[in-house]
């Protein structure tokens, strides 16, 4: 391991990797393979996190309960109840191995405080500092259904991306009951091809209809999702079988192998970049592409070139957005530029928000301007992004047509929902004669502003509602 940069592996485990879905006994033959592996890890130099859901099933067992309830302070309770009971059995299974391990809750409140965000990194790096493995679970104890929309990930699929991405991670794992996605579901149609790698996640064609366990509350589609938030990161996410968690080390094994073997023959293996040259095995290095070993059956999602990093990554997907700005292509292009998002370049706001919260940034195109004169304001109407229904602004005048409308990013905003609607389009120099007052000439400094940078292929930020939506797995 001399010379290699050690790596840092985020290990998602699911409800149904954990305990089993009929009796909630937990299956410790899985837990087991997963502790030895990644105590390995951690004796060959590398960060092991591990994102572990499980504790509303374990609480189902401990309370003698057949089926998970519907009632939200019950499964919170049920929650709190094997919260406990689920650490102290990963407790006792890593003290077998002399290996110490920490337990992390995290609220999407955690997230969206950058004080807290910060604090929750620190401590991620004093763990990995002290050899210890960091078990990460969302606090389901503190989701109550009327902040639900601020406070839930939605699922631990969405929250191990996050996690991936606040740790700077090389790899995320995401460990399910099949082996990899496919074009087709596999159990009806036989000829199911493999999707091995996918290079884009906007251009992804599978079956995501696996409905999975009936414990927990993600899907295969909130796997493609967390992928999509890891890769925009930087980190190479796999989905791939728990039941065989030795895949893990053999994956990695074999894409770094294959990042060595593609390097140039004039750059040394240990003058590399990072991310291009992190083996397990110093020897694998020298290995040609066409020599090397074949690799478990998983499917892997290629990271992006240039990904989005810490403050900009907190920005557009650890805060929730409370409203739109629609901005005009002009504005969109300075923001691009590094310049602060201008009143001038603002074509329209939606939602109730206050100053310093979050919204979506949405560019659209202007209609040309109509004579006044032409103007019927009983009779007037244009397109809204949101619902498609027909709108006019205060005074009749319609608002510019919302043409194939595309998120472009975030920003935290110096000014409320209200004060921009009233300084919407003008210039800065008008804002005080405006509202009396100007706070900044800038509607979001460009310091609070995050943009995506291949908006085909960037994720939305998933919302409670459309997590929960999906099938359990």
């Amino acid at each position: 391991m001399k010379g290699h940069k050690h790596l840092t592996i985020v290990i998602k485990l699911g409800s149904s990797s954990i305990v089993h879905e009929k009796t909630h006994e937990p299956l410790l033959s899985i837990l087991s393979l997963i502790v030895e592996t990644a105590v390995a890890l951690i004796k060959d130099g590398h960060r092991v996190v591990i994102v572990s859901s499980g504790a509303i099933a374990v609480g189902l067992r401990r309370m003698g309960v057949e089926k998970r309830p519907k009632h939200l302070p019950r499964i919170q309770a049920l929650a709190a109840v094997g919260q406990c009971r689920l650490m102290s059995l990963w407790e006792s299974l890593f003290a077998h191995l002399r290996q110490p391990v920490a337990q992390i809750l995290l609220t999407r409140n955690d997230i969206a405080d950058r004080t807290q965000y910060r604090n929750a990194q620190n401590t991620f790096t004093e763990l990995f500092n002290m050899g210890v493995i960091p078990i990460v679970n969302e606090n389901d104890t503190l989701a109550v259904s009327e902040i639900r929309q601020i406070e839930k990930f939605g699922d631990n699929d969405t929250l191990s991306a996050i996690t991936a991405a606040m740790v700077q991670a090389d790899y995320l794992f995401l460990m399910t009951d099949v082996d990899c996605l496919y074009d087709k579901n596999p159990r009806t149609h036989p000829d199911a091809q493999a999707i091995e790698v996918v290079e884009d996640v906007s251009s992804l064609e599978a079956d995501v209809s696996s409905a999975g366990s009936s414990l927990g509350t993600g899907g295969m589609s909130t796997k493609i999702v967390a992928a999509r938030l890891a890769t925009s990161a930087g980190v190479t996410t796999v989905i791939t079988r728990s039941s065989n968690p030795g895949n893990i080390v053999n994956i990695i094994n074999y894409v770094q192998s294959q990042k060595a073997a593609e390097l140039p023959s004039d750059v040394p293996s240990n003058q590399a970049t990072p991310a291009e040259n992190t083996p397990l095995s110093s020897s694998i290095s020298s290995l040609h592409v066409d020599a090397l070993p074949t690799p478990p059956l998983h499917t892997r999602f290629i990271p992006d070139p240039f990904p989005i990093r810490d403050r900009s990554f907190w920005l557009l997907h650890g805060l929730a957005a409370h409203g739109t700005l629609y901005i005009d292509h002009g504005a969109h292009r300075a923001l691009a530029s590094k310049a602060g998002l201008l009143p001038a370049g603002i074509v329209d706001v939606e939602g109730h928000f206050a100053q310093q919260e979050a919204v979506r940034l949405v560019v659209v195109e202007r209609n040309p301007p109509i004579p006044q004169e032409k103007v019927n304001k009983t009779n007037v109407a244009t397109v809204s992004s949101a619902g498609n229904e027909d709108r006019v602004d205060g005074g009749g005048v319609p608002v510019d047509v919302v043409v194939a409308p595309v998120e472009v990013g975030r920003a935290l905003v110096n000014y409320s929902a209200a004060e921009i609607m009233r300084i919407k389009g003008m210039k800065s120099t008008e804002i005080g004669a405006v509202l009396g007052y100007a706070d900044s000439e800038y509607v979001a400094l460009r310091e609070n502003v995050s943009l995506t940078k291949r908006e085909k292929s960037r994720p939305v930020t998933p919302s409670a509602n459309s997590s929960s939506a999906a099938q359990a797995n």
